[in-house]
């Protein structure tokens, strides 16, 4: 990780992060909010699935962690941060307010991004690229189902390996890159973003939705997916040079751990991941 200090500590130039699903059973909110308390941005881009409303509607479950992460969001816009959220579809109740601000997080349907470098980017949650891929209906259902049980099986392998002390790993990712048709259904929407871009004559495209983080550049066309924080802990980021990176946060956390156990220097760990532990 290229972006980070020893101290874990960072200065970015504009973050992305969406898909933290608040409000859900499956939100790794306690390394989110290590992250946001980490990091300092001159622009925070919320891509959507801030906060999962179709979950709350099942079974209202609410954190203090979850609570914190809005909070410390909202710290940041009131203290000079630009935040900017798109919502997407596990929050579309959110898409009456576009064109408004929420105290000081402005809302908007998509937005744009120039890099330091020039390059300018579109920025959408991505399920209005659903349509593009083209799933049949049995398949679409039966893999709803499986991956609501891959979760469930996550979530305990997850418990486990904290129980052994062994690092944060995420099944459901490691699942998916081996399926045929999830990889061929992640590659139909990487295409149709970009498509998207280039008919609109930008640069490139930042999204979500998918929970695959990626760094890509395509035909001249640059891919970006700031991932989750469900399955993959991670966020997008830009330092003041235009230099983009996907930092995995669970990975950087347990760097931290390591860096606290052996060194004079100690690395102070927030209270929420030392509760999370």
């Amino acid at each position: 990780m290229t972006a980070a200090t020893k101290t874990g500590r960072l200065s970015m130039r504009a973050v992305w992060l969406s898909d933290i699903h608040l409000g859900s059973k499956d939100c790794r909110a306690a390394y989110l909010l290590d992250f946001l308390q980490r990091v300092e941005c001159d622009t925070l881009y919320l891509l959507g699935d801030i906060i999962d409303f179709w979950a709350l509607r099942r079974q209202f479950m609410w954190p203090a962690l979850h609570y914190e992460v809005l909070r410390v969001i909202m710290h940041k816009a009131k203290n000079g941060t630009r935040v900017i959220y798109v919502p997407g579809n596990h929050d579309d109740v959110m898409r009456e307010f576009v064109g408004h601000h929420f105290g000081p997080v402005q809302i908007l349907q998509e937005t744009s991004h120039v890099t330091a470098d020039g390059r300018q980017l579109l920025l959408f949650h991505g399920d209005v690229l659903d349509t593009h891929v083209q799933l049949d209906f049995i398949s679409r259902h039966i893999g709803d189902a499986a991956y609501d049980f891959l979760m469930w099986v996550h979530r305990w392998v997850g418990r486990g390996r904290r129980v052994l002390g062994l690092p944060y790993w995420s099944l459901s990712s490691y699942v998916k890159n081996r399926i045929g048709n999830a990889r061929a259904a992640i590659a139909a929407f990487e295409h149709a973003a970009l498509q998207e871009a280039k008919r609109r004559g930008l640069d490139g495209v930042v999204c979500g939705h998918i929970h695959q983080p990626e760094i890509a550049l395509r035909d001249g066309l640059l891919y970006c997916n700031d991932g989750d924080w469900v399955e993959s802990c991670t966020a997008l980021v830009e330092n003041h040079n235009g230099v983009l990176e996907i930092l995995h946060w669970s990975d950087f956390y347990q760097s931290v751990k390591q860096l606290h156990a052996s060194s004079e220097e100690l690395v102070p760990l927030p209270l929420a991941l030392r509760l999370a532990q």
